[in-house]
C-alpha cells in the first residue's frame, strides 16, 4: 500500500538509500530507494495535505510542510514525530528546506512571508521575513547557509540574509508569472527559476 491521493514532495535522503513523500491523505512516507518498497506505517499528525518535505543534512529527521499551516519534524529512522507542530504561519505552508549544517529550517507559505525555525527545538527565529506581495511557493539555503533565495507568486526571487533575516537587496525581476522553484548552484553563485511563463531564468 501507499498513498491515498496526490503526491505533492518527494526528496532524498543525503546517502540515497531513503525516500520521502508528502501527500494529499496528509500523510508522509518513507521508502526504500532500491526496492521501491514502503517503510514502516505512514507518518501522521498533520491535518491537510502535507504539500513540501526535505531531510536534514545528516539523514535522522524530516521537516514537512502543510495545508494546515504548520510544519513538522520527524525521527526518519522510527517515523516518529519530534514534538509538537511550528506554528506562526497562518496559511498553507509550501516549501521547507534545512540550512546545510541542519540547525535552521526555512519555510515559505502563502501567508507571503518566509519563516526561519531552529531545527532543535523547533521554535521560531525572529520576525516573518516580509518583501514578497503573494504566496511564496519555493524556498532553498545557498550551499554556505548565508544566504535564502525565494520564488514568489508575485513574479519575483528574492534574496535574504539567513543569520539576520534581511532582503538583501531589490527583487529579481524577469518572469512574467509565478515562480514555482529555485534552486542554488552547487558553487552558490548562480540560482535557477522555473515559473508559470513555461521558462527558466538563470541568475
Amino acid at each position: 500500500m501507499g498513498h491515498t491521493d496526490v503526491v505533492h514532495s518527494v526528496a532524498f535522503a543525503p546517502e540515497g538509500r531513503r525516500i520521502v513523500s508528502g501527500s494529499g491523505d496528509n500523510t508522509l512516507r518513507l521508502w526504500n530507494a532500491d526496492t521501491g518498497a514502503a517503510v514502516g506505517e505512514p507518518l501522521t499528525g498533520h491535518i491537510r495535505a502535507v504539500l513540501s518535505v526535505a531531510f536534514s543534512p545528516d539523514g535522522r529527521r524530516v521537516v514537512s510542510g502543510s495545508s494546515d499551516g504548520t510544519l513538522r519534524l520527524w525521527n526518519a529512522d522510527t517515523g516518529a514525530v519530534i514534538g509538537g507542530p511550528l506554528t506562526g504561519h497562518n496559511n498553507r505552508v509550501c516549501s521547507v528546506a534545512f540550512s546545510p549544517d541542519g540547525r535552521r529550517i526555512v519555510s515559505g507559505s502563502w501567508d507571503n512571508t518566509l519563516r526561519l525555525w531552529n531545527a532543535e527545538t523547533g521554535v521560531a527565529i525572529g520576525e516573518p521575513l516580509t518583501g514578497h506581495t503573494d504566496s511564496v511557493f519555493s524556498v532553498a539555503f545557498s550551499p554556505d547557509g548565508r544566504r535564502i533565495v525565494s520564488g514568489s507568486w508575485d513574479h519575483t526571487l528574492r534574496f535574504w540574509n539567513a543569520d539576520t533575516g534581511a532582503a538583501m537587496g531589490e527583487p529579481l525581476m524577469g518572469h512574467d508569472n509565478e515562480v514555482n522553484s529555485v534552486a542554488f548552484s552547487l558553487d552558490g553563485r548562480r540560482i535557477v527559476s522555473g515559473s508559470d511563463d513555461s521558462t527558466l531564468r538563470l541568475w
